[in-house]
C-alpha cells in the first residue's frame, strides 16, 4: 500500500522508461525487464503495460506472489519470479499462473514436479557463481542433471547466476570467472541433453560487457535512469539513461531566521546571519531519510535549496534566501525538478545509500503517471 498520509507527490515518466527500454534493446537482443519490487518503486502494473507497449516480450518480478498479480494485469507473455517458491501455495500458484520460477534447491524441483501433475512447468535453474546468496552450487551440475531427468515435469528453460560486481572496472577479473562458471555448468548439463537459455548479465553487463550477454539478459536498474556506473570510470557506458520518477512536496511555510537563530530539534544549525527558509513538507515518515539532516538539497523555483537542521519525521528545512520567489504552497523538489533537478544517484550520495534505494523507497509515496 503507498504511503497515503502525506501531500507527496511521486511523478512517473512512462516515456523515460520506454525511452530507456529502447535504449537498452539497441544493446541486446533478448532483453528480460527487470521490475521486481513494485517496478523499483516505479509501479508494477503501470510499469509492465509501458514496457509491453514498445515490445518487451519477457517479464521478471520478484516474488511468486508478485508475478501472479502480474499475469492478472493481465501480461500473457513470459513471466519470471526471480525469488521463486517459497510459500507452499506458490508452488500451486506457479502452475496456476504459468509462471517460470528461479529455483536454486533440490526440495524447489521436487515440490514443483508433484504440484504440476501432467501439466510440465518450465524452471529457470539458478546457480551461484560467486554471490554466495541463492542457487545450486556449480559441482552440483551433474547431480542435478540426473535429478531432471528423473522429474518428469520439469522443463528447464534458463540458466541463471547473478553478477556480483559487474559495475566494477576492479572487479573485471572476478566477472569473468563468473562467467566461466557458467559456462562449465552449462557444458555440463548439455551434456546430459539439457538445454537452456544461458542469462547472467544485468544493467551494467548489458551496458558495458557485451561478451557477458549471452542467450538472454536481465537490465533493472537501467530501466528506470539509474546508471550502475555512477562515479566510476566506466560513468560513459551508462550515459543517454532518463531517470523516470520526480518527487516534489508542498512548501508549508516561509521563516526569517535572524543571525544565530537555530532550526529543528537538537539546534544542530545555527543561522550565520539573515536568512529565509522555507519549511517542506516531508521527512523521514515520507521516506526521506534522516541522514539527509544538515546535508542534500530540494529544488524550488529551478534553484537548489540546501536542507538545515535535522530532517523531521514530516517536516524539513531549506534554506530560500538566494530564490526570492519562494512562497507558500509552492512545491520543493526532493528528487528532479527540471534542468538543475536532483538525480538519484547525487541523492543517494548524499543519503549514504544507492539510487535502487532511492527508487523503492520514494516510489512508495502516492505516485502519478506522465505519458
Amino acid at each position: 500500500m503507498a504511503i497515503w498520509y502525506n501531500e507527496i507527490k511521486t511523478e512517473i515518466s512512462v516515456s523515460a522508461i520506454k525511452q530507456n527500454f529502447g535504449l537498452i534493446r539497441k544493446k541486446c537482443f533478448s532483453p528480460i525487464a527487470v521490475i521486481k519490487s513494485d517496478a523499483y518503486g516505479h509501479g508494477l502494473i503501470p510499469t509492465a503495460r509501458a514496457l509491453e507497449e514498445c515490445g518487451a516480450k519477457s517479464l521478471a518480478a520478484g516474488t511468486v506472489s508478485e508475478a501472479a498479480a502480474l499475469r492478472l494485469a493481465p501480461y500473457s507473455r513470459e513471466i519470471i519470479s526471480l525469488l521463486g517458491p517459497i510459500e507452499n501455495k506458490d508452488y500451486r500458484d506457479i502452475i496456476d499462473y504459468r509462471l517460470i520460477p528461479f529455483t536454486g534447491n533440490f526440495e524447489q524441483l521436487r515440490k514443483l514436479d508433484e504440484a504440476a501433475g501432467k501439466d510440465p512447468v518450465q524452471v529457470a535453474l539458478k546457480f551461484n557463481t560467486g554471490m554466495s546468496r541463492l542457487g545450486f552450487e556449480p559441482k552440483q551440475a551433474g547431480q542435478i542433471a540426473k535429478t531432471l531427468h528423473k522429474l518428469k515435469n520439469i522443463r528447464p528453460v534458463y540458466l541463471c547466476s547473478h553478477l556480483a560486481a559487474a559495475d566494477d572496472p576492479e572487479e573485471e577479473e572476478f566477472t569473468a570467472v563468473q562467467l566461466d562458471t557458467l559456462l562449465a555448468v552449462d557444458k555440463t548439463l548439455r551434456e546430459s541433453g539439457i538445454n537452456c537459455r544461458n542469462c547472467l548479465a544485468n544493467s551494467a553487463a548489458v551496458l558495458g560487457r557485451p561478451d557477458l550477454h549471452l542467450d538472454a539478459q536481465r537490465p533493472g536498474i537501467a530501466l528506470y535512469g539509474g546508471n550502475p556506473f555512477h562515479g566510476n570510470p566506466w560513468e560513459e557506458k551508462g550515459k543517454n539513461l532518463v531517470q523516470a520518477m520526480q518527487v516534489s512536496a508542498p512548501i508549508l511555510e516561509i521563516r526569517e531566521l535572524e543571525p544565530g537563530q537555530s532550526i529543528s530539534y537538537g539546534r544542530t544549525y545555527r543561522a550565520p546571519g539573515k536568512m529565509r527558509v522555507a519549511i517542506v513538507a516531508c521527512g523521514y515518515a515520507d521516506n526521506y531519510s534522516r541522514g539527509l539532516s544538515n546535508k542534500g538539497w530540494m529544488v524550488v523555483h529551478g534553484k537548489r535549496a540546501p536542507v538545515l537542521g535535522r530532517v523531521c519525521m514530516q517536516l524539513t528545512a531549506v534554506d530560500v534566501s538566494d530564490i526570492p520567489r519562494a512562497e507558500r504552497g509552492d512545491r520543493a523538489y526532493i528528487l528532479g525538478g527540471g534542468k538543475r533537478g536532483i538525480s538519484a544517484d547525487e541523492l543517494a550520495g548524499w543519503w549514504g545509500t544507492i539510487s535502487y534505494e532511492v527508487f523503492c523507497l520514494l516510489g512508495q509515496n502516492q505516485r502519478t503517471y506522465l505519458a
